[in-house]
């Protein structure tokens, strides 16, 4: 293959191609080491679940890439796609978080020496509740909440969204209310997860929560702020088409997808880190490790 003859778009294809196969090889050598050391399928089912986000949403991304003059409500239908699973995935962290301290909501679980701890409250979420509250089953249910309702009412807004676009009513300050209604519930499932991790810090702490949690808050905070840049940078005009059969908003989309192609490598890579399989390996792992250290 000579890439001299090759024009930009080829090599942006390629490129952007490589990016979801170096990310699938890293998810699939990590999820395999998983299903090898099969100790503990309630946690390693929400881990399977939060490390398949990287590959799905490069995949997606390349989909769109590929399709680079695709309608609105089709780009919109992805979009959905990779935002629906991450609403999936805070939910199985949070739930991960839960079976590390044996918390059971549903059973009514929750160990004594972690009952009547205080939750401190910041702005603007003391307009709603009091600066400091006392951790019970009922707090620790509400937190619970805050963030299952992102998995609810993000289906539900890209649904009427894409309906919406296919009848053709779908006016900007239509576009934007879901934008705000989107924002506003991601950031408080997000505000939950990391009130959860003030309160449990050090029991958590051998489970390296931070980093675990970082891979996700990483790959929302680049897909939503790196989307609002570029569409920043179409308002203004510094992205322009020089395409007589591209439109600035297709080029707005491409670029959104390549970046995300790429950044889903970096995720994939940080995974093995942060979910890796050590803490199921047992026996087996310690002796791989000493052999190594021989």
């Amino acid at each position: 293959m000579d890439l001299s003859d090759m024009n930009r778009a080829d090599m942006t294809l390629i490129g952007s191609g490589l990016c979801v196969l170096l990310t699938m090889h890293f998810t699939v050598q990590l999820l395999s080491q998983h299903l090898f050391y099969w100790k503990n399928p309630k946690e390693q089912k929400a881990i399977i679940v939060i490390i398949l986000m990287a590959p799905i949403y490069a995949i997606v991304s390349f989909v769109g890439f590929l399709d680079i003059k695709g309608s609105k409500p089709f780009f919109t239908f992805l979009e959905s796609i990779k935002e629906c699973y991450e609403a999936l995935v805070i939910a199985k962290f949070i739930a991960l978080m839960y079976s590390y301290l044996n918390i059971s909501i549903s059973k009514n679980i929750v160990p004594d020496e972690i009952k009547g701890r205080e939750i401190h409250h910041s702005f603007p979420m003391t307009l709603f509740q009091p600066h400091t509250v006392k951790l019970d089953h009922r707090t620790l249910k509400q937190l619970k909440h805050w963030t299952w309702q992102f998995v609810v009412i993000r289906p539900i807004c890209s649904i009427l969204m894409i309906m919406l676009q296919v009848l053709g009513i779908y006016p900007t300050w239509l576009s934007w209310t879901f934008t705000i209604i989107l924002n506003i519930s991601v950031s408080l499932a997000l505000y939950s997860l990391v009130i959860f991790y003030h309160v449990f810090a050090k029991e958590l702490e051998p489970h390296n929560p931070l980093a675990k949690f970082m891979c996700i808050k990483g790959i929302v905070f680049f897909c939503f702020w790196q989307g609002v840049v570029l569409e920043i940078l179409v308002a203004v005009g510094v992205i322009k088409s020089h395409h007589f059969w591209l439109d600035v908003e297709h080029i707005e989309e491409a670029i959104q997808n390549i970046l995300v192609c790429m950044e889903m490598v970096v995720f994939s890579v940080l995974q093995q880190y942060a979910y890796h399989v050590a803490p199921y390996s047992g026996d087996v792992g310690s002796k791989m490790k000493l052999k190594k250290d021989e």
